[in-house]
């Protein structure tokens, strides 16, 4: 029998008969197809005509080797069966297979065999979506042909399912076997990023092999690193293609602007399918993308949420000190850095920390003679609300202990308590262990009956957008990246305790006149200092 053909050659007679002229990007995933490892990561933009190409290469492996067992999942059921029918319909079309595939196929789009599978109990094409049961199924290769789209990654916990699903495909490949995931990303933490961290072997593919960004073009000129064919401005139904001759004046590389255009410009070179993909297509597929993030991910294929980040955590401000409480003309003042902090607010959502709850979420924040607002501690408290002595009355634990570790450290002047649910009880406990810890700290009770999404987003982006929020790497290392990027102000239920805690702090008044207990310092006149000035406070040049 003569040597079957390889893939390019397979490939290139079926787009012979289906009169395709194949771009050279195709030509470039065809032969990653066949010569990748047995893990493996496409992303291709938007458009590509990755699935096509898919099923032509699942009836190479048929014509290969009949025997060949394929589990190939999708987003949902019906996604996965368009794959396996158009698998089915090229191997009983294509001049290599249609002789020995054209007849004998048994099965549905779901299961199929082909002849010459030799598995009774396995098909040769398991089609269906990734939150189906496939657990009792055997293959020699995996595919995930865009298993990560928007309804199954909104939130974390969306995410973690998603990753369950897919760990099952490693107790039912068999030894040797190949994984495959090709699509797009839709959120920053992507799927294909955590296989590439793993050692796949990886093919991305965007829209434009060169790109560059002006967030806020401010300025009259700009110089990319490269002479661009693209120029867009905005983003949404307000985009605008910025034209040679017409919007500006092209000098080598740097583009020359009669005004300043304002607001966001992305340039571009390098189009993966110039024939296609037409200026005029391109300024319609921008115009009809609701945000930079969905065109982002979707064409130029960047680990971005789809949905518009309201809350970017990149916009704090990191820093790396702690307060520092002295005396200055036999004052006690209170710095970070070499700034001098004028309030403090902390908040405190008290929950019962049982499974399914909210998490018992504290915001300890700071404020400068010049408004800046320093995030300077996001903690979970764990546990009861308090836990006593034998007595009854002692106070010896729980999480009205752990806060009056707060305030201690980082002399809090006043904590407000949020008394819905849970916390209506939390304000005594409180009161009664900064009294046994003789902490000179003041307790105030807030309720919430405000719509929440909309009080986060109120209190929080103002600040956040205009660089007054700064945030300490505490806060930054731990759950509050996340929680930010991943927050969507129309979905009700997510996680968002601390950015409810920080709303409450940034939204109160900050604290500027009280007592503060100081432990373990002591200056002339006592322990108790008032750090926060009474007046209108003046610069200070005083280094910490």
């Amino acid at each position: 029998m003569a040597d079957k053909v390889n893939f390019p050659t397979f490939f290139a007679l079926w787009a012979d008969g289906r009169g395709w002229k194949v771009p050279d990007i195709h030509w470039l995933a065809v032969d990653w197809l066949e010569k990748r490892g047995n893990l493996a990561v496409l992303r291709c933009f938007r458009g590509f005509g990755k699935s096509t190409i898919l099923a032509v290469y699942n009836a190479w492996r048929y014509y290969q080797d009949p025997a060949y067992r394929i589990l190939h999942q999708g987003d949902q059921d019906k996604t996965a069966y368009k794959t396996s029918r158009d698998t089915k319909s090229v191997l009983q079309r294509h001049p290599l297979t249609r002789d020995t595939f054209a007849q004998g196929m048994r099965g549905e789009a779901s299961f199929w065999w082909c002849p010459g599978a030799d598995d009774e109990r396995n098909p040769s094409m398991q089609a269906a979506g990734i939150t189906s049961n496939i657990t009792s199924s055997r293959c020699d290769e995996a595919q995930n042909d865009d298993v990560e789209v928007p309804r199954n990654i909104q939130n974390p916990e969306a995410r973690e399912k998603m990753r369950y699903r897919l760990g099952e495909q490693t107790h039912i490949m068999v030894p040797g076997a190949r994984q495959l995931f090709i699509g797009t990303p839709h959120t920053h933490d992507s799927l294909y990023d955590e296989v590439e961290r793993m050692g796949a072997d990886c093919l991305t593919i965007p829209m434009f092999d060169q790109e560059f960004r002006v967030e806020n073009a401010t300025e009259a000129a700009y110089e990319p690193p490269f002479v661009p064919e693209f120029v867009f401005h905005g983003i949404g139904e307000q985009t605008r293609a910025l034209v040679l001759g017409r919007d500006f004046e092209l000098k080598g590389r740097r583009l020359v602007f009669a005004v300043a255009p304002g607001g966001l410009v992305d340039f571009y070179a390098g189009s993966a399918w110039p024939e296609r993909f037409t200026p005029a297509e391109m300024l319609t597929r921008r115009k009809k993308t609701r945000t930079i993030n969905e065109w982002d991910s979707q064409y130029q294929l960047h680990s971005r949420p789809v949905h518009q980040t309201r809350l970017d955590p990149a916009l704090m401000v990191p820093y790396d000190c702690e307060p520092v409480l002295k005396e200055a003309n036999r004052t006690p003042v209170l710095y970070i850095g070499g700034q001098r902090m004028v309030g403090a607010s902390c908040r405190w959502d008290p929950s019962s920390g049982k499974l399914g709850s909210d998490a018992s979420a504290v915001s300890v924040l700071f404020q400068d003679e010049i408004g800046r607002r320093y995030w300077h501690r996001a903690e979970k408290l764990q546990g009861a609300i308090a836990t006593f002595e034998d007595d009854d009355k002692t106070i010896n634990g729980g999480q009205v202990h752990q806060l009056c570790d707060i305030v201690a450290e980082f002399h809090i002047p006043r904590i407000t308590v949020e008394t819905n649910g849970i916390g209506q009880f939390a304000p005594v406990y409180l009161r009664s262990a900064l009294k046994q810890r003789g902490l000179h700290c003041g307790v105030v009770e807030e309720p919430q009956p405000t719509n929440k999404n909309k009080r986060i987003l109120g209190a929080i982006e103002g600040p956040l957008k205009s660089g007054l929020l700064w945030a300490h790497v505490s806060v930054l290392d731990g759950d509050v990246w996340d929680e930010m990027q991943d927050w969507n102000p129309v979905v009700k239920e997510q996680p968002d305790d601390h950015l409810d805690a920080l709303a409450g702090a940034i939204t109160e008044t900050p604290e500027r006149i009280q007592s503060v207990h100081v432990a373990g310092k002591n200056f002339q006149g006592g322990a108790r200092k008032v750090w926060s000035p009474q007046s209108r406070p003046q610069p200070i040049t005083l280094e910490p």
